[in-house]
């Protein structure tokens, strides 16, 4: 809907380009048409005085022709009427002339004007009389009730090729516009235009697209809104089939209380466009206009599928003039011929509540319901703006018969959700086939829409779930009780805007809670867990980093340790062992240093499962207070330990290095050659730690179990032998195993890993300390390799 004023000038160019437009014609291919300037003849007798008035004189027949007619007062009291039309034909002569009334109803003629010459396109008449003699003077001539039609010719005056209301008929260039919306026709729609007349009156012009040529469709005015309906007020003319337009002078209702301009912009109503009088229950247009016509604001709330998924939809909330609401719902994949009853509801949808505003069935064979809403059901008052932040919600049901299945819903006004939202996984717990996300959402109030959906419910099955405090691998007491996990559909919706202890909590605060969510397999067995996450300033951030246990005593177990970040820069520490030992609890810590030199406890980890080879501890401070976050964490001169249980701490089932001592992935392997026992050789592995020291892993075959092999680099080559430069770990004869980190050599002098691969030097490992003489293994390194 349009509300527009123009300047004379702009708005007579602007009927001239409607009038083309009303012809239901057009031609891309034509030049731009020009409006001719009328041209004054010099004449001695009469003589304008200066005043004139200009009225548009637009197309009918024919869209290249249309122009202006200019009363000229002269000095004699007489009136000059000058029409100039464009595009004329030549040798042509048109009859032209003033008749009483409007242009839409019609009238006799009141003054013959001097025909328009068609090889100029100009007429010029001057008179001081009517055609009966009455006389008439300029000022009565502009406030005439009038219009002026120019014919085609002498031969064809059925034909007009130009017309205009002057005079008090005249428009002013206030009109506004309604859109005419499809109803029983998609191809058809179009708009309805209202102008303002000098004398106070209304033109209503409706023009539709794609009408059926040769059929009257007949047009009304009616009282109240469409949505509602009503009596018809006023009676418009049929639109014509030809060209789909229709006009019609209203300055009255159909009762012949007199209506202006002003009174229609403002009036309870709206039109219908009937097919035919032999089709009037099919409408071919419809819209509100007046106080009723929407102003453009408008807002959207999504109809989400409940028990049937194929039927969605959206609901629509219009602001009318009058401050009332067009309600719209418009659900996809209805069932014909059914009527589905909806309603709007107090609260969200996730807890339910007593209906407000009855609205409108849903009609099955479109979709479509649309209610016109200025009230609650009890009578209370309600604009628009209000409803846009009603505590509500939206139920569409499936029929009167079966209200019980819900086939659209969505909350609404400040239950709506504002698009900010989250989601954090549901993990896997005690059943490894469920799992799922559970979404926090915002509304507009501020509060959180919180939806659990687990994959693989058990149907039939209600499952418990609660936002408890601290984070999962802790543990804490519950703090907020959500809705059950429906086993049907694995769902569970919850409002959430307080503590279950009445603290509030809006969505920023729930986005930055210390807590994670459980769901319970059911309300008999809430020792089995179904799903599991941390949320808020506990929730991952996607940030992690995995290094590597390795076997120790027991080589058939190994597996990963996880550090992921929170987002409370907090660490969530995830042991993760195979083949574990069913029943087994193993103590693991984070020890200072390398575990190839050991170190003490530095942070104690939660035990090992045997059962699932799991352990899961947050990390925000070492054991002695001392905060640390993930990205110290990652840079932490420490390792890993595993051990097999309480009762036998000395064996270990997994070590790795960590943080800074974790391993780039770079390393080189060197041969170790047999020398004095040919059943011994093996490798040196020199592989880089992060923070660009090297661990020196040396690794013999055949070695004798109980013997403790001293190993060291020394200078040179092993042809050329040189001094010891650095001591490495005794080979260990019951593994073949050595490993040494290395930052130095003995004497101090720092050393990293790359220059530890250009370095001159050998490897010798003896075979005891009682025999030193004797090698078990030898091998250049670095430079000399």
């Amino acid at each position: 809907m349009k509300k527009l004023k123009l300047k004379r000038g702009m708005f007579l160019s602007l009927i001239m380009v409607l009038s083309l437009s009303l012809t239901n014609c057009s031609n891309d291919d034509e030049e731009i048409l020009t409006e001719p300037e009328p041209e004054l003849e010099d004449t001695a007798d009469p003589v304008p005085t200066g005043e004139a008035g200009v009225f548009q004189l637009g197309s009918v027949s024919n869209e290249r022709i249309y122009g202006t007619a200019t009363f000229l007062e002269n000095d004699d009291n007489s009136v000059t009427v000058r029409l100039a039309l464009t595009n004329t034909i030549e040798g042509v002569i048109s009859p032209a002339h003033i008749h009483m009334g409007t242009a839409a109803e019609g009238g006799d003629i009141v003054i013959s004007l001097e025909s328009v010459d068609g090889d100029s396109g100009y007429s010029t008449t001057t008179f001081t009389t009517l055609d009966d003699g009455t006389p008439v003077t300029y000022e009565e001539i502009l406030n005439f009730n009038g219009y002026i039609n120019v014919h085609e010719s002498e031969e064809n005056l059925a034909t007009l090729i130009a017309q205009g209301d002057v005079g008090q008929n005249a428009l002013t260039g206030e009109f506004i516009e309604y859109p005419l919306n499809s109803v029983d026709n998609p191809a058809i729609s179009g708009v309805a235009t209202f102008a303002e007349r000098n004398n106070g009156n209304t033109l209503v012009t409706l023009q539709l697209e794609n009408t059926i040529p040769g059929v009257l469709s007949p047009s009304h005015i009616h009282m109240n809104t469409a949505a509602e309906g009503g009596d018809i007020v006023i009676s418009l003319t049929d639109v014509n089939g030809d060209n789909g337009l229709s006009r019609t002078s209203v300055r009255e209702l159909n009762d012949g209380t007199p209506i202006n301009y002003e009174q229609l912009l403002d009036f309870n109503g709206y039109i219908n466009v009937h097919e035919s009088t032999e089709n009037l229950a099919n409408l071919i247009g419809q819209g509100d206009i007046g106080q009723n016509a929407l102003t453009g604001e408008s807002i959207e709330y999504p109809l989400n599928s409940v028990d049937n998924p194929a039927i969605s939809g959206v609901a629509t909330f219009a602001q009318r003039n009058n401050g009332y609401t067009l309600v719209t719902l418009q659900l996809e994949n209805t069932i014909p011929g059914v009527l589905s009853p909806s309603h709007i509801h107090m609260n969200t949808a996730a807890e339910g509540g007593d209906i407000v505003i009855s609205l409108t069935d849903v009609n099955g064979d479109n979709g479509l319901s649309r209610t016109s809403v200025n009230a609650l059901n009890d009578g209370t008052p309600i604009n628009y703006e209000q409803l846009l932040d009603f505590n509500g919600y939206i139920n569409v049901h499936e029929s009167a018969q079966n209200l019980a299945n819900l086939i659209g819903q969505g909350d609404i006004g400040q239950n709506a959700l504002t698009g900010e939202s989250i989601e954090y996984p549901l993990n896997s717990v005690d059943n490894p086939s469920i799992s799922g996300v559970a979404t926090f959402a915002q509304r507009n109030n501020g509060y959180t829409l919180v939806t659990l959906q687990l994959e693989n419910t058990i149907p039939g099955v209600l499952s418990p779930s609660h936002i408890h405090m601290n984070t999962a691998a802790e543990g804490g007491e519950i703090v907020i009780s959500l809705t059950d996990v429906n086993g049907d559909n694995g769902l569970s919706r919850t409002s959430v805007n307080a503590l279950n202890d009445g603290t509030p909590i809006n969505y920023e605060q729930l986005l930055d809670f210390n807590g994670y969510i459980n769901v319970h397999e059911s309300a008999q067995n809430l020792a089995n867990l179904i799903g599991q996450g941390d949320i808020g300033q506990n929730a991952l951030t996607g940030e992690s980093v995995e290094y590597p246990l390795n076997s120790v005593d027991n080589p058939a177990i190994s597996g990963v340790a996880t550090f992921a970040q929170r987002n409370n820069g907090y660490t969530l520490v995830t042991l993760q062992l195979e083949n574990t030992i069913p029943g087994v609890l193993s103590p693991s810590h984070i020890h200072m240093n390398t575990a190839a030199e050991g170190g003490e406890i530095v942070i104690s980890l939660t035990d090992v499962n045997g059962d699932n080879g799991l352990s899961r501890t947050s990390v925000n401070a070492l054991n002695d207070g001392t905060p640390i976050n993930y990205e110290q964490l990652l840079d932490f001169n420490g390792y890993i330990n595993v051990h097999e249980s309480a009762q036998n701490l000395a064996n270990l089932i997994g070590q790795g290095d960590i943080g800074q001592n974790a391993l780039t992935g770079e390393s080189i392997v060197y041969p170790l050659n047999s020398i004095d026992n040919p059943a011994i050789s093996g490798t040196a592995t020199f592989a880089q730690r992060n923070n660009g020291y090297t661990l020196v892993t040396l690794q013999l075959e055949n070695t004798i179990p109980g013997v403790l092999s001293p190993s060291h680099i020394h200078m040179n080559d092993a042809i050329t032998t040189g001094p010891i430069v650095i001591s490495l770990t005794d080979v260990n004869g019951d593994n073949g195993l050595s490993r040494t980190s290395v930052n130095a050599l003995n004497d101090g002098t720092p050393i990293n890993y790359e220059q530890l691969l250009d370095f001159d030097g050998y490897i010798n490992v003896h075979e005891s300390t009682q025999n030193l003489a004797n090698l078990i293994g030898q091998g250049n390194i670095g430079s000399n390799f």
